[in-house]
């Protein structure tokens, strides 16, 4: 019989053949495969259904190209994608992000990470993801309408509220989610429960905009509370200025921490008295601002620019990686070890490499890895989902609740694995295991489909 290493590095090896130039895809593939070897040694049936081999091939990709006008009268053309990874246990369930360095590898790496992110939820949804190459920056309102239009009008033949529900990411947010679904509505109808991360005024949820900082933030709650400790008093570094990093900021001043540095792609903002929120949401959620701009309110912070020094350099009790993937490496790991972080949760997906996340391992960091410390937003997407469904709507405070009930799962879950397969404290090993077992069992029950 194949042992259960043998059989990830045979099917690792394929992947690897088949998937050669896609660095991203590769390193998020090789990250869950290392933690699965003892599944398949305790649950042999899943060799024998190669259901490996399965689950990492996506059940199907769309790409297509995406013209538009923009304002000079002049058309432009950029690439769309939705990667339809897995239905198993749900609709596929994932964003859209629009950012220049979005490619084929960037979209599947992040659909085959959210299987097992949706998975740990507990909510009936599957994986998926989805993008365009374009950059909203610097475009203007009737720019971005013409883009998500179009862009609309090809993604909508092949989603649906039962079939694939797409939601924000990078670069997506309230105005993005509304033009398209305005678009999708021109075409098909009013089907509220097509895109989660609505407005208000049509079918969106409460607590969506916050869920994902938040929910990061819940996690890295019960990682502390492990060690015996809470936030009273903690210092924390934030990277990233979007959604996830300002609503965990304000979570984080919330439960009694002090968030003294957060960023953008420009540089960082050091304030050593503590990030002011209500200017950090003007900003980025108002002015759409760069983050250097904090500064001439605030002259006694100190803005550096991206390249002279990195945010990972600052010393802080907690990190929280909010920004994007691959942006702490094996020698900021190091710094931070140095100055003493006792926890990571990671906020973006798969912003720590895979040596970094060794070195918090060997250093004894509390680490929170994304698929299940991100969990939040999708969550609270599956609620968005569930509210639509019932034609009703919850409080704030409801649906709060509920995300700090379904983080705390998360981490209950992923802990318990982690120890039932001698991994005691590894949440990635963990998170990986609890979130693969679910789609697993789904997946062998389904036949081979």
């Amino acid at each position: 019989m194949v042992s259960g290493k043998e059989y990830v590095a045979s099917v690792f090896e394929k992947v690897k053949e088949q998937n050669a130039h896609e660095e991203e895809f590769l390193q998020a593939v090789e990250e869950v495969f290392q933690s699965l070897v003892p599944v398949f040694d305790k649950y042999p049936k899943y060799v024998e259904e190669n259901l490996l081999e399965r689950l990492v091939e996506p059940e199907r990709i769309v790409s297509f190209r995406v013209p538009w006008v923009d304002d000079k009268g002049q058309v432009q053309v950029n690439r769309g994608y939705r990667v339809q990874f897995s239905s198993a246990i749900g609709p596929y369930k994932g964003g859209l992000r629009f950012h220049p360095s979005v490619n084929q590898s960037i979209v599947k790496f992040l659909g085959f990470e959210q299987i097992f992110k949706n998975s740990l939820t507990g909510q009936p949804i599957g994986g998926g993801k989805g993008g365009s190459n374009f950059d909203p920056k610097g475009k203007s309102d009737l720019e971005v309408m013409r883009f998500t239009q179009s862009f609309m009008t090809e993604l909508q033949k092949h989603i649906g509220p039962d079939t694939d529900v797409p939601a924000g990411d990078i670069g997506v947010g309230g105005r993005e989610i509304g033009y398209m679904f305005g678009q999708y509505k021109r075409l098909n109808g009013y089907e509220n429960g097509v895109l989660t991360g609505k407005g208000l005024t049509y079918g969106g949820s409460l607590a969506r905009t916050e869920a994902t900082g938040y929910g990061t933030v819940y996690f890295a709650e019960q990682m502390l509370k492990a060690r015996g400790e809470d936030f009273t008093g903690k210092t924390a570094i934030v990277s990233g200025s979007g959604n996830v990093a300002i609503y965990a900021t304000e979570k984080l001043h919330e439960l009694g921490a002090k968030v003294i540095a957060v960023s953008d792609s420009s540089g960082y903002i050091y304030h050593g008295d503590g990030i002011d929120l209500d200017l950090l949401k003007e900003l980025k959620e108002v002015k759409r601002a760069r983050i250097s701009e904090y500064v001439e309110t605030h002259p006694d912070a100190v803005f550096t620019r991206a390249g002279d020094s990195s945010i990972w350099s600052l010393k802080a009790d907690l990190a929280f990686p909010c920004a994007t993937q691959n942006e702490l490496n094996e020698e900021d790991a190091k710094t931070l070890v140095a100055n003493g972080v006792i926890a990571v949760a990671e906020g973006a997906n798969m912003p720590s490499t895979l040596k970094a996340i060794d070195v918090f391992h060997e250093a004894g960091v509390s680490f929170g890895p994304a698929k299940a410390a991100n969990a939040g937003g999708v969550a609270v997407s599956a609620l968005e989902m569930a509210q639509n469904s019932g034609r009703t709507a919850w409080s704030f405070e409801e649906v709060d609740e509920k995300l700090k009930g379904i983080m705390k799962d998360i981490y209950d879950n992923s802990a318990a694995a982690a120890k039932e397969f001698d991994a005691e404290g590894n949440l990635v090993v963990g998170s990986n295991i609890a979130g693969f077992l679910k789609v697993a069992e789904a997946m062998s029950a389904q036949g081979v489909v």
